[in-house]
């Protein structure tokens, strides 16, 4: 038994922060952010909105294309950063919103991995047969943990909620997964605080993000080419079979890199970096639904999804649709 995608669903807050607004808040400008990172608008979570409500809503859009209903569901997956609370997790706050009693919830904590990540989990779940929907779901309320007047990272956040529903099959729609990580390049990308890191108080005890930009960069686009041939040659499949790249959306310069090791066209990429920003676990899923809903993926299409994050954390997959 395998899994395939059955649907999608995206959320995103109302609020749009422009860069023009972000010239305001600190010392940048739009042409500064759109030429470094490719971001020119992202949402933010209002006051009263939590990463499970974004999860929540995500999650009925892709329920409904799925045809299916909370009942039905027989695996919670979800991958955030930012959850509501330290416990319960984020995948119980969800089923409860949901309605669903009973069905095992499970939350991945791998940063802008964290999506491909649960992918994962959810496919060999099924793949032993012990679910026939799964509900996968990236949510970020990266706005919280932000430091707004910092440049270094403000221009780059944003919040939302990608999801997808599998479901069983008989022949494969995840073809192959391929997860890693290096904790040796923690100190990288990464938020001080913690519940158990309160005696003795860190130096930056301030729950922000903090990242060395210049070198995520590198190792960025460095591990990102590596793990796309990684799960190719896992599946035994080729680069010039790929319909599709959808990578996170962290920064346009670090797509394009790997575009071009792929021997991709960027025709050929989904960018949505532009309108959405960095959203750590919930880029993935986001930009896959935008591109099936706007018609630009097509049921048998090969698609490679890939993400790099804090821990340090990266994945593919590969999916035919």
């Amino acid at each position: 038994m395998y899994s395939r995608i059955a649907g999608t669903g995206r959320y995103l807050p109302e609020r749009i922060l422009t860069n023009a607004e972000l010239e305001r808040m600190v010392e940048t400008s739009d042409e500064w952010i759109r030429s470094r990172t490719g971001i020119e608008r992202r949402h933010i979570a209002a006051d009263n909105e939590l990463t499970s409500d974004l999860a929540y809503q995500a999650a009925l859009a892709a329920m409904e294309a799925a045809g299916i209903g909370p009942q039905d569901l027989e695996l919670i997956v979800t991958g955030t950063t930012t959850p509501d609370q330290i416990f319960p997790n984020l995948a119980c706050l969800l089923q409860q919103k949901l309605g669903v009693h009973g069905t095992p919830a499970i939350a991945v904590e791998a940063a802008c991995s964290g999506f491909l990540y649960g992918l994962s989990v959810a496919d060999k779940f099924m793949r032993s047969g012990e679910a026939k929907y799964a509900l996968v779901v990236g949510a970020e309320t990266l706005s919280r943990i932000t430091d707004w007047t910092s440049r270094d990272t403000c221009v780059l956040f944003g919040d939302g909620a990608g999801a997808v529903v599998l479901e069983a099959s008989e022949t494969p729609g995840i073809v192959a997964t391929h997860l890693g990580a290096d904790g040796h390049y923690g100190d990288l990308l990464y938020v001080p605080t913690g519940p158990s890191r309160r005696n003795p108080v860190p130096a930056r005890d301030d729950g922000f993000i903090h990242m060395r930009g210049n070198e995520v960069f590198k190792v960025a686009v460095r591990t990102l080419g590596g793990v796309a041939e990684d799960v190719l040659a896992k599946a035994g499949l080729g680069k010039d079979e790929v319909d599709w790249l959808i990578p996170h959306q962290a920064n346009i310069r670090i797509i394009q890199a790997t575009a071009k090791r792929l021997d991709l066209p960027m025709e050929r990429v989904v960018l949505t970096v532009q309108d959405h920003g960095n959203t750590s676990a919930a880029s993935v899923p986001m930009a896959l639904d935008v591109a099936i809903r706007d018609g630009r993926i097509q049921r048998g299409q090969l698609l490679l999804l890939e993400a790099f994050g804090g821990g340090l954390t990266w994945g593919s997959a590969l999916v035919r649709y």
